[in-house]
């Protein structure tokens, strides 16, 4: 066998033994530090900045074999950044998988209808997944910070669940949750009902929290929102009980007396004409919907069964037979 057929075959066999090698490399399992490790790669990382980031927390690839199997399976420019979970046992192969996909893993921060902006806050704050760039931050700045166009915070953002990598900003959150209000409320306003007696999607919002947070039963939203439109358009107070419990913040220790209905805020329908001047919750999609289509009615007033439910009256005497039914038990 002359001497350059023998160089071929030596190349060739030592080519099936590297692939056999780097075959049996890429699908072993591997052990890593712990039995399962979160490892967060960084945003616009290369494969070797990849393999170090994954070294580094605890998952024992080898950088050049990685590099190369990533150049076979031709994903070199395919790897997402985000915080993965790996467990032991997991193979290069399956590791790399995992990475072109992008199968990191996601938290949940969720966001109650009915709940206030500083609720809302008080949850994002104490979510440990989350990066808490705006802590402490005065609402005012951070409505600055995601580029809102007001300086309010409270209904600003829809209520839903939010899921993220771990390590996230919450000023990311923030943003969705707020673009997320706008494209609804932008939605709602589009399909309104004609003769609303609101200026601006922002007015709507307002009437949306107090639906929100005045409806006991999903199905009676419409017919509280017909309550509140028909007073405006009748000039009378809204006198509603939740914007006078958001006036009173913490004063507001679980019952409204008397004297707390007479006591004049910015938010006390009671006392003031109108709408309250911002939100009073985080309003829902039903909630918007209601506002913006009102039930056809002629109520004017409503007052709570005790089961849930309430009873509508389109006049005052009717209303006070209601009162005096269900609320102080006269027959």
């Amino acid at each position: 066998m002359s001497v350059i057929k023998r160089l071929i075959l030596l190349l060739v066999v030592v080519a099936l033994a590297a692939g056999g090698a780097m075959y049996h490399w890429a699908n072993a399992p591997m052990t890593l530090a712990q039995p399962a490790l979160d490892v967060t790669i960084k945003p616009y990382s290369s494969v070797r900045s990849v393999a170090v980031q994954l070294r580094a927390g605890g998952v024992p690839v080898h950088p050049l074999l990685f590099n190369l199997l990533a150049r076979v399976m031709d994903v070199g420019t395919k790897l997402k950044s985000g915080n993965y979970e790996f467990a032991t046992g997991i193979s290069p192969y399956e590791l790399m998988q995992k990475l072109a996909r992008g199968d990191v893993n996601q938290y949940v921060v969720s966001v109650i209808e009915g709940w206030t902006f500083k609720k809302m806050r008080a949850e994002i704050d104490a979510n440990p997944a989350l990066k808490h760039d705006t802590s402490g931050l005065p609402d005012a700045d951070l409505m600055q910070l995601i580029g809102a166009d007001r300086a309010e915070a409270e209904g600003m953002f829809f209520p839903d669940t939010y899921l993220f990598p771990k390590g996230s900003s919450d000023v990311e959150v923030y943003k969705r949750a707020y673009r997320l209000m706008q494209r609804r409320l932008n939605e709602a306003w589009a399909s309104r009902a004609a003769g609303l007696p609101y200026n601006s999607p922002y007015e709507a919002l307002i009437m949306a929290s107090l639906v929100e947070k005045e409806t006991g039963q999903a199905d009676e939203r419409s017919q509280v929102a017909a309550v509140f439109v028909n007073r405006l358009r009748k000039r009378m107070l809204l006198q509603t009980d939740p914007t006078v419990i958001y006036g009173m913040g913490d004063l507001y220790t679980g019952r409204i007396r008397r004297r707390d209905l007479t006591t004049d805020t910015p938010y006390n329908t009671y006392t003031r004409p109108g709408l309250p001047p911002t939100p009073i919750a985080l309003p829902g999609a039903a909630s918007l919907a209601a506002s913006l289509n009102p039930a056809q009615s002629d109520a004017l007033y409503f007052v709570a069964r005790g089961d849930g439910t309430s009873h509508f009256s389109a006049n005052l005497q009717e209303h006070n037979r209601a009162v005096d039914k269900y609320q102080r038990g006269e027959q």
